[in-house]
């Protein structure tokens, strides 16, 4: 049986957890993020980031680090630091965007992060010691429209962004003050700073919900509007495999082998399915109502345990307040 917990009456959006899982951090439709401590099924609030003045719209807890980045509908973005004595103090990020932020990604290493917005941009931020805050430069063109999901690849320079011009593209987020000059990639070769590596669609009108590359970076997978799942191998970017669904749209996918992924979202039940490398298949189907009594819309999955190369668990939150720890080997 996977293992649930209630939230109460309320609809969560994004969720992300520490590197043992022993804390998650969740929101709301709030300004707040709430932190929990997390031993076996007994979830403990144990503080509250309050910086933000609107929704907060992403969170990501970065493993090494331990540090936190929030995203808001306020554009604004804070970098949280556990001090000795448990509290967390905020750092300003400094992201230069007239519209919402709408979602925040760590890069692998942790010296940079992504925050996508309304502003048709990224904004690529990293820590200026000097001023003692985190600088931003943007990604803007050729994007369309407000950027909705993002995901780094295992090399910490290439970054692929989904938004709601319906394309999913990988950029490079190479940033000469931060890291080495990076070598040849299978996705290309020349990686200046915002160089378009590749532009994807899956042909139909659905905009892009979430973006995710897999463990080794060679494939990148993406869920539209439009009930498809796709998935490019980068060796053969004009070889879009697209799994054109009845059911209805997902909203976030993770791969958790290097050629399964778990994809969910308004049809409110995690679905697995294999990538071989010419056609998309459904394996299997996670009944959320039978094992769980939850039965709505999921807003997150995420690795529990584990990597993308090997998951043993993932979890997703949803609308109904919910979170579910899922054995990826459930019947």
């Amino acid at each position: 049986m996977p293992e649930t917990h209630q939230f109460g009456a309320i609809a969560i959006y994004t969720h992300s957890w520490n590197s043992n899982r022993s804390s998650l951090a969740l929101s709301s439709s709030s300004n707040i993020v709430d932190l929990y401590k997390v031993s076996g099924a007994n979830y403990q609030k144990v503080n509250v980031l309050s910086a933000h003045t609107q929704s907060v719209t992403g969170i990501d807890w970065a493993p090494k680090s331990n540090r936190i980045v929030t995203c808001s509908a306020d554009r604004n973005a804070y970098v949280w630091t556990q001090l000795k004595d448990g509290s967390w103090k905020n750092t300003m990020v400094i992201l230069r965007i007239n519209r919402a932020a709408t979602c925040v990604k760590w890069s692998p290493q942790e010296d940079k992060f992504a925050v996508g917005s309304g502003a048709k941009a990224v904004s690529v931020c990293y820590f200026d010691s000097s001023n003692d805050w985190w600088v931003s430069k943007h990604i803007k063109k050729p994007i369309r429209s407000t950027v909705t999901c993002l995901d780094w690849h295992p090399n910490n320079i290439l970054l692929a962004a989904g938004s709601s011009d319906f394309k999913a593209r990988v950029f490079s987020a190479y940033v000469k003050d931060v890291e080495e000059k990076p070598g040849q990639t299978i996705w290309g070769t020349k990686m200046p700073f915002g160089n378009l590596m590749a532009e994807l669609s899956s042909g139909g009108g659905g905009w892009v919900h979430d973006v995710c590359f897999s463990g080794n970076g060679d494939c990148l997978a993406w869920v539209g509007h439009d009930s498809s799942l796709s998935v490019v191998n980068a060796n053969s970017l004009s070889n879009i495999v697209t799994f054109k669904t009845s059911y209805l749209p997902f909203y976030s996918c993770v791969w958790v082998s290097l050629n399964r992924l778990v994809a969910a979202g308004y049809n409110c039940e995690p679905m697995l399915f294999e990538f071989n490398g010419k056609n998309i298949k459904l394996v299997k189907k996670y009944d959320t109502k039978e094992e769980t009594g939850g039965d709505n819309v999921i807003s997150k999955v995420t690795i529990h345990t584990g990597t993308k190369e090997q998951c043993k668990k993932f979890s997703t939150t949803g609308l109904d307040g919910m979170i579910t720890v899922w054995d990826i080997d459930a019947k």
